[in-house]
C-alpha cells in the first residue's frame, strides 16, 4: 500500500529541511535547529480500531476537563476523597492564580495531545495527557502534503481518512470561544522548539502570529498593535508556557508575556487556548487518578488502560517501589520532554541507590511504572526496513463538541532497542494512517 513511498524518504527529508521543518533546542546557552528525521513509513491503523481509540480519547478528555473544572470551583472531587487535597494542590502545574476562573463556555483544554503505545498484547496504553500547549500536529500535516506531492497514486488509492482537515478543526475551535475581536498565535519567537509550528499554524487558522510587543492590554481588553491601527484580540492560541505569560501575574522576569492578560482573561473579554492552569492536570502524578475521574464524572469505565502505575507518595506504593526499580521506569513528574524519565535496568547500582533516596525523600516528586511492551512498527532506517519501538500523540480537540483528528504524530527511536521516541532526544517520525474502511 505505501511501498511507492519507501523510496522518496530521503526526498521527502530534503523538501522538509527546505521549508523550514525542524525544531529548535535551547541548551547551555547554545540553540540549534535540527531536522526532525522523517520515516515514509506509516502507522496504519484500521477503521474498527481507530473507532475504539476515539471512543476512549473522547472519554478521557471529557473526564480531564471536568476536573479541571471542579478543581478550580467547587473541588468535589477533592471534598469526596478520590484524590488526596495535598496531592491535588502539590501540583507544580496547579496555579492559585487560576482559582474561580472560569474559561469561556467551560473549556480548560481545547487542544488535548495524548501520548500512547499499542502493546503487544493489543492493547492501547495512555502514557501522558498533555493538556498545556501540546506541540507536533502540524509535522504530520506538512509531510502527507509532501508525500502525496511525491506519490498521489498511492494516496488516491488507500482508502484512507483525509487528515488535511486540522486547520479547520482548530480555526472551529478557536472561533468558538472567540470574545470578540481576531484569533492571534502567541509565540515566544524564533528561538522556541516549535516555532515553525507557530508559524504554520497561524497560517493554517488565519489568525495572526504576535510576539508579547506587538500586545497590550487597556482596560481589561487585549489589542494587538500594528504600523497602522490597534485591533481588539477575542481569542489567544497560546504557545508559551503558563509561567510567561503575564509577568504581573506570573514570574515578573518574564520578557515573553503580555502585562494584565490575565486580567483581561479574568474580565471574560478573551480566550485563552489553553487555559492557564492546566498543569494540574496533566502532572504525571495526576495520570494515576485519571481511571477514578472517569468513574466519579462520566460515571462509565475507562476505555483507554493507563501503564500500571505507581505513586510512592503511598506508603505501599513506595515499598513496591524500592523493592522492584531495577524493572520500572521512574518519572519526574514536572519535566517534560523526555528528560526526567530513568529506566531502573539501565542504572548502575550506585546511580540507582541515589534515584532512590531522592524518591523516599520527596516522594510527590515522582511516580514508577511497570514497563509496558509496546509494539515496533516498520521503520526504512540506512537503506533496510528495521523494527523500532514508536508511539502515538492524538490530538483531541473540544469545542461545540470534542472530536479526535483522525490522524496523529507517531514519533519513533531511531536506535534499536530504544523507547526514546521525544524530538529533543533524538527520535524521528512518521504520518499516522487511519482507514476508512
Amino acid at each position: 500500500m505505501y511501498s511507492k513511498l519507501v523510496g522518496q524518504t530521503d526526498k521527502i527529508n530534503q523538501q522538509l529541511a527546505r521549508y523550514g521543518v525542524k525544531f529548535g533546542i535551547y541548551k547551555d546557552g547554545r540553540f540549534d535547529e535540527r531536522l526532525f528525521p522523517f520515516d515514509a513509513v506509516p502507522r496504519v491503523i484500521g477503521a474498527e480500531q481507530w473507532a475504539q481509540l476515539e471512543r476512549g480519547l473522547v472519554q478521557r478528555v471529557d473526564a480531564l476537563n471536568a476536573y479541571l473544572r471542579d478543581l478550580h470551583s467547587d473541588a468535589r472531587i477533592i471534598r469526596d476523597g478520590v484524590i488526596p487535597e495535598h496531592f491535588a494542590y502539590a501540583s507544580s502545574g496547579y496555579l492559585p492564580q487560576c482559582e474561580h476562573i472560569m474559561p469561556p463556555k467551560g473549556i480548560y483544554s481545547h487542544i488535548s495531545g495524548i501520548d500512547l503505545v499499542e502493546g503487544e498484547d493489543g492493547e492501547w496504553y495512555v502514557l501522558e495527557d498533555n493538556l498545556r500547549i501540546p506541540s507536533g500536529a502540524s509535522y504530520p500535516l506538512v509531510a502527507r502534503g509532501l508525500c502525496r506531492r511525491c506519490d498521489a497514486d498511492t494516496f488516491r488509492n488507500a482508502p484512507l481518512v483525509d487528515n488535511r482537515d486540522y486547520g479547520a478543526r482548530l480555526r472551529e475551535v478557536v472561533d468558538y470561544v472567540n470574545c470578540g475581536g481576531i484569533n492571534v498565535v502567541l509565540t515566544p519567537g524564533r528561538y522556541n522548539s516549535a516555532y515553525f509550528e507557530h508559524a504554520y499554524l497561524a497560517e493554517q487558522i488565519g489568525a495572526v502570529l504576535a510576539e508579547a510587543g506587538e500586545l497590550f492590554v487597556e482596560d481589561e481588553v487585549l489589542y494587538y498593535r500594528d504600523a497602522t491601527r490597534n485591533t481588539r484580540v477575542g481569542a489567544v492560541y497560546r504557545r508559551l508556557s503558563d509561567e510567561f505569560l503575564d509577568p504581573l501575574c506570573f514570574l515578573p522576569e518574564s520578557l515573553i508575556g503580555v502585562p494584565n492578560l490575565m486580567a483581561a482573561y479574568r474580565a471574560g473579554n478573551v480566550a485563552i487556548l489553553n487555559a492557564p492552569g492546566n498543569g494540574a492536570a496533566d502532572d504525571k502524578g495526576i495520570y494515576y487518578f485519571v481511571p477514578q475521574m472517569i468513574r466519579y464524572y462520566l460515571g462509565e469505565e475507562p476505555i483507554l488502560k493507563n501503564a500500571p502505575t505507581y505513586l510512592p507518595y503511598y506508603p505501599e506504593d513506595l515499598e513496591y517501589v524500592l523493592a522492584n526499580a531495577e524493572r520500572l521506569v521512574i518519572k519526574d513528574v514536572a519535566e517534560a520532554g523526555g528528560y526526567g524519565v530513568v529506566f531502573g535496568s539501565e542504572l548502575a547500582p550506585e546511580a540507582l541507590a541515589e534515584l532512590l533516596d531522592k524518591v523516599r525523600a520527596e516522594p510527590r516528586r515522582f511516580i514508577a511504572q511497570e514497563v509496558v511492551d509496546f509494539k515496533c512498527l516498520d521503520t526504512w532506517i540506512g537503506g533496510e526496513m528495521v523494527p523500532r519501538k514508536a508511539d502515538l500523540r492524538a490530538f483531541v480537540l473540544w469545542g461545540r463538541k470534542t472530536t479526535v483528528w483522525p490522524s496523529g504524530l507517531t514519533r519513533y527511536a531511531r536506535e534499536a532497542g530504544s523507547c526514546v521516541v521525544n524530538s529533543s532526544q533524538g527520535g524521528g517520525f512518521k504520518d499516522t494512517w487511519v482507514l476508512s474502511r
